[in-house]
């Protein structure tokens, strides 16, 4: 069995003091693979070097995170992404993690949008596909994807939204990223996912971000992919052998891995 976390921060500092100790606790646990997307130039450093320690099992993003999109540093640092990205052709699985998020700081959304559109034309000329981060965020991206004459591929990640906002987002050809929240108590997740095909899941973890259970309120790391695949057999009543192999498969026709 081989599971995939398609979205994992591991370089963060939260893992500083165990890092390769977490990474193998996740290929313990059958995770054989952790996609890492990139934040903003001062991560990209601490990202490459876990790379390079875990060069079968890690493989990197490139973007700007919205939350770093700001007026007086956001054009140097697209340039910068511009630069790894296409000075450095075939080491990238994707261009990320990009998109809006209108939860901490809504007067950037003009050049939000601006940053994503210009992340998706990269990732269009450089047959990349997109990791995409929403939050209360997912009707302005729908808008600006629509407006464009050629939409990437790619992933919502973190995915929490209605069926609707779901079915929009799956006929432009994404693919959904679930992760920890699936398995919280008072979750709408777990109902919206049973009128969703598998065939279009991914799953994800955000470590060290929002844990699953039984883990809520401490550290999320790449191992509990498992406890989220887990989860996805009581929703679509499957053998978690079966979860695997869909989202695994899922993962690398993604991600082309």
């Amino acid at each position: 069995m081989m599971l995939i976390d398609t979205h994992t921060h591991l370089y963060e500092e939260q893992f500083d003091a165990d890092r390769t100790a977490m990474i193998q606790r996740a290929i313990a646990q059958d995770v054989s693979m952790m996609l890492i997307p990139n934040v903003d130039a001062s991560t990209i450093s601490g990202m490459m070097q876990v790379v390079e320690e875990f060069p079968e099992h890690v493989r990197p993003m490139m973007g700007l995170h919205p939350c770093y999109v700001k007026p007086e540093t956001y054009e140097a640092e697209l340039e910068t992404v511009h630069r790894q990205l296409f000075e450095h052709p075939g080491k990238f699985v994707a261009v990320g993690e990009i998109g809006m998020d209108m939860y901490w700081d809504k007067s950037t959304a003009s050049i939000q949008e601006a940053a994503f559109q210009l992340q998706c034309d990269w990732a269009v000329e450089l047959d990349l596909p997109v990791a995409i981060h929403s939050r209360d965020a997912t009707h302005l991206l729908m808008a600006a994807l629509k407006k464009r004459a050629k939409c990437p591929r790619g992933v919502f990640h973190c995915f929490t939204g209605s069926v609707e906002e779901a079915h929009e987002i799956l006929k432009l050809g994404f693919y959904l990223g679930i992760g920890g929240v699936v398995t919280y108590k008072n979750t709408h997740l777990r109902d919206t996912l049973r009128q969703l095909p598998l065939e279009r899941i991914v799953l994800e973890t955000d470590a060290p971000y929002l844990p699953p259970v039984p883990h809520r309120g401490k550290r999320n790391e790449s191992a509990y992919t498992r406890l989220v695949a887990e989860t996805l057999c009581t929703v679509y009543q499957r053998s978690l052998d079966e979860i695997a192999d869909m989202t695994t498969r899922n993962a690398k026709d993604l991600f082309r891995l």
